[in-house]
């Protein structure tokens, strides 16, 4: 289940980046084609003025102002200069709107109102560019070539009369520059895009799988301690049920026998002293019961305090309990503390109830940044088989203990030989 969540979210961000690439690669081409058409309005203008200062206005002759053949024929000399595969129509006007000189004759003589840009042309000097309006009639002859690019900028005769020097171009030529632009900036852009992405994918699926084991470690976390929490309601139920249920019972049983014993004048002194004793014994167990229940809080209560409690605990069941901290002298983090205890603690229960020890003990050292904590007894020990079956049959507080452990990069070791006891030994860091 968390595989397949991986892959279909791996699968969705590859997705986002294809249409994060196309909507780039769409803005891109689309800024390209307008740099690429800037780009060729710029070398239209360049190309107007280097033609109208250095070809046409050197051969303009006066006499093209009253309709001279000569400054005509000068000007025709220089057609095959100035037209070209882009250039396809030249024409100069005077400031009244009429055009001196045209590459097509029909149009030399005839007169039309100058725009403002053209008179504003005329007068400050400036070259304008503009798509041509080819509904206007000045521009009929033009109409065949389509959509054009016009260009105007003023040239001056030798006496010094300004006229208007008009270029019209191809606009496709215009249109194609951006596309040339385009195609030469596209491969560099998409490619750095695509290899962007080829590089994201492999973080991304390396991503999703470090998530998929985090996953799986809080699966397992969770596992943990589920089973912990079973496994320590189970041990207070069977403490119970084994322990303080059975001498409770036995005190009920002992003051019904001391009622039905007594003379007449009371119950059985002896039997009321047992009776007693018995309740207090149930009385401290229930308190070890509690402690089980409800860890001590280690900012309030010393470590090697909780540890003796423990201890009490199994010399009340009968066991010869012994703990030694004295090498215990730096003081230990909380959440390390708690760890030692829960170590302390699972010994001594094994200890009590299943290795039938006579003797245990428990022994705490630090140093430095870690603590060890020993819990030895004398009981029967077991060997891996037995373990196993014990596992099987629910009593899995060791291997709990030990994914616990683990979880918080400490280590736990158990030595247990048949008929020569067990030792738990873990190192807790913090």
């Amino acid at each position: 289940m968390v595989g397949r969540l991986v892959t279909v979210q791996v699968g969705k961000f590859a997705v986002a980046g294809v249409v994060a690439l196309a909507v780039v690669g769409l803005g891109t081409s689309i800024a390209s084609r307008r740099v690429g058409q800037r780009e060729a309005v710029s070398d239209a203008r360049t190309t107007t003025l280097a033609k109208a200062q250095g070809l046409v206005e050197p051969a303009l002759e006066d006499g093209i102002l009253t309709g001279s053949h000569d400054a005509r024929a000068r000007l025709d000399a220089m057609k095959g200069d100035v037209l070209d595969s882009a250039l396809v129509r030249v024409k100069v006007w005077d400031a009244g709107g009429t055009i001196v000189y045209s590459d097509e004759p029909r149009l030399i003589g005839t007169t039309y109102e100058l725009g403002d840009d053209q008179q504003a042309s005329i007068t400050t000097g400036r070259i304008e560019a503009e798509v041509s309006d080819l509904s206007k009639p000045e521009n009929r002859f033009e109409r065949p070539y389509g959509k054009l690019l016009e260009v105007y900028l003023p040239i001056r005769t030798p006496s010094g009369t300004p006229l208007l020097f008009e270029a019209y171009y191809r606009y496709s030529l215009v249109s194609d520059n951006g596309s040339r632009l385009w195609r030469s900036f596209a491969p560099i852009a998409l490619g750095a895009l695509m290899l962007l992405q080829l590089v994201q994918i492999p973080l991304a699926w390396s991503l999703a799988r470090r998530l998929r084991q985090r996953l799986q470690e809080r699966e397992v976390l969770l596992e943990r301690a589920l089973q912990a929490s079973e496994v320590e309601r189970r041990q207070i139920a069977s403490d119970l049920h084994d322990g303080v249920v059975q001498d409770l019972a036995g005190v009920a049983y002992s003051l019904s026998a001391a009622t039905r014993s007594g003379n007449g004048t009371g119950p059985d002194p002896a039997l009321v002293d047992q009776s007693a004793e018995a309740v207090r014994a149930s009385i401290r167990a229930l308190r070890s019961l509690v402690v089980d229940i409800y860890p001590p809080d280690f900012g309030e209560e010393p470590l090697d305090a909780a540890l003796g409690d423990l201890v009490e605990r199994a010399r009340t069941r009968g066991l010869q309990a012994e703990l030694d901290v004295t090498a215990a002298a730096d003081p230990i983090p909380d959440h390390a503390a708690r760890l030692v205890y829960r170590v302390a603690q699972e010994g001594i229960r094994n200890a009590v109830n299943h290795s039938g020890a006579g003797r245990v003990r428990v022994a705490l050292r630090t140093a430095g940044d870690r603590a060890t904590v020993e819990v030895v007894d004398d009981g029967r020990g077991f060997d891996e088989a037995e373990a196993k079956e014990r596992a099987a049959a629910g009593h899995v507080g060791l291997r709990a203990l030990s994914g616990l452990l683990g979880d918080n990069g400490g280590t736990l070791d158990i030595h247990s030989v048949p008929g020569e006891g067990t030792t738990l030994r873990a190192e807790v860091p913090w």
